[in-house]
């Protein structure tokens, strides 16, 4: 089974147009996934190419179109790619003899607001080497020659070691060591208990991806799983001889499922374990405690990274909404917005984001960062509904 999306690295390649973009994505993938043409601006969108780069496993590549591109087209590319940094976990800037302006430093800038490794790819080696000058103006940036690569990617028979290699160097401390659902929670051979409620959401003849990230997780940590609906809950709970180490909950069966579980017995949700595992745990409950303060007229912001049908009942247009206004009894503007793209935040009292299953955690770190600066609290489903119920700090108490 193929590893998903949001599970692989994603690499991003940045640059102007005609330096070698494309053709280093079609060296390192040995495939033409790319177009490659003397005429600026082939590449039009972002290419994406997912494939096992050993030793680093799996990644994602995202080849942008050029930044300098300054046609009215060329600003819509340039949106597009910069809207790519949000998901990108390294970055790889290509230039040529040129070196490198305001477009470059642009890129720079922004990788490092949002903490994301990047490194230098010199192209072109073969046509004419770069001058001392310029190669001076890009180690001021850098500041470590491991991060400069000078090349011919079309003539280079290394190009693939060395790119690798100098990826290796640079590979997030998430990534190397990634963190467990829940399996380091908990001691291992632990008997867990998963409530799967069957309503409107679930896909029918199977059950949603977080569900069974979970359940692979807790296989990996000699877990048993015990996968009811939350109907059977009660009876599953006095089937066993033993206490479960762990409850796991749906988020919307959340006040059903807490009031059947005994205070003794640790509860949370999918979504907030998605909540460490794909964000940052501590600023969404933080997030959450800024629903005390909303206002009559105030925007919320409801953040889905994927687009769906939504149902009569959904969580992000419905459920979610509805609990707000009750907790906190103002009259609230309620917005949706689904996908990659990270819109204008400045006008919203309060974000709350999806589960993020369909997303690298790169991407939501980026939003988190990205609120953060602008004095936005930001929180996710799981947090918000258990908030806003009443029973956060006992979903919370397993983490501790």
């Amino acid at each position: 089974m193929k590893t998903l999306k949001s599970m692989r690295m994603h690499i991003g390649i940045f640059g102007k147009t005609n330096v070698g973009k494309s053709s280093l994505l079609n060296r390192i993938t040995s495939q033409n996934i790319s177009i490659v043409s003397e005429i600026a601006g082939t590449t039009t969108d972002i290419v994406e190419k997912s494939m096992e780069l050993l030793p680093i496993g799996p990644v994602t590549f995202l080849d942008t179109a050029g930044i300098n591109d300054e046609t009215l087209l060329g600003e819509k590319r340039l949106e597009k790619t910069l809207s790519i940094i949000n998901r990108t976990d390294i970055g790889v800037i290509v230039c040529d003899f040129n070196g490198i302006d305001e477009y470059e430093k642009s890129l720079i800038e922004k990788f490092e607001s949002l903490g994301i490794p990047y490194f230098f790819v010199i192209n072109k080696n073969d046509e004419k080497p770069i001058n001392e000058d310029k190669y001076k103006q890009i180690m001021e940036i850098v500041k470590d020659e491991k991060k400069i690569l000078k090349t011919s990617v079309i003539f280079d028979d290394e190009i693939v070691y060395k790119f690798k290699n100098t990826l290796v160097n640079l590979l997030p401390e998430d990534f190397v060591n990634s963190p467990q659902i829940a399996g380091d929670l908990i001691p291992k051979e632990s008997t867990v208990i998963l409530v799967i409620p069957i309503d409107k959401e679930a896909p029918k003849g199977r059950i949603i991806l977080p569900q069974v990230q979970t359940i692979r997780d807790l296989l990996d940590s000699n877990c048993m799983s015990y996968v009811v609906k939350e109907t059977e809950l009660k009876k599953a709970i006095e089937n066993l001889k033993t206490p479960p180490s762990l409850v796991i909950t749906d988020s919307q069966a959340f006040k059903q499922v807490a009031e059947l579980v005994p205070e003794d017995i640790p509860l949370t949700s999918f979504s907030i374990l998605f909540a460490r595992l794909k964000g940052d745990l501590k600023a969404f409950v933080k997030g959450a405690e800024a629903i005390e303060d909303l206002k009559d007229g105030d925007k919320v912001l409801i953040l889905e990274s994927c687009t769906h049908h939504a149902i009569e009942d959904d969580i992000g247009r419905v459920k979610i909404p509805n609990l707000l206004k009750k907790k906190t009894g103002k009259n609230l503007i309620i917005e949706n917005y689904a996908g990659h793209d990270f819109p204008d935040i400045s006008e919203y009292s309060l974000i709350v984001h999806c589960g993020a299953c369909m997303t690298n955690r790169r991407e939501v770190l980026s939003r988190i960062l990205i609120a953060n600066e602008k004095n936005i609290p930001i929180t996710n489903y799981g947090i918000t509904i258990s908030y806003c119920l009443g029973i956060l700090p006992r979903a919370l108490k397993i983490f501790s």
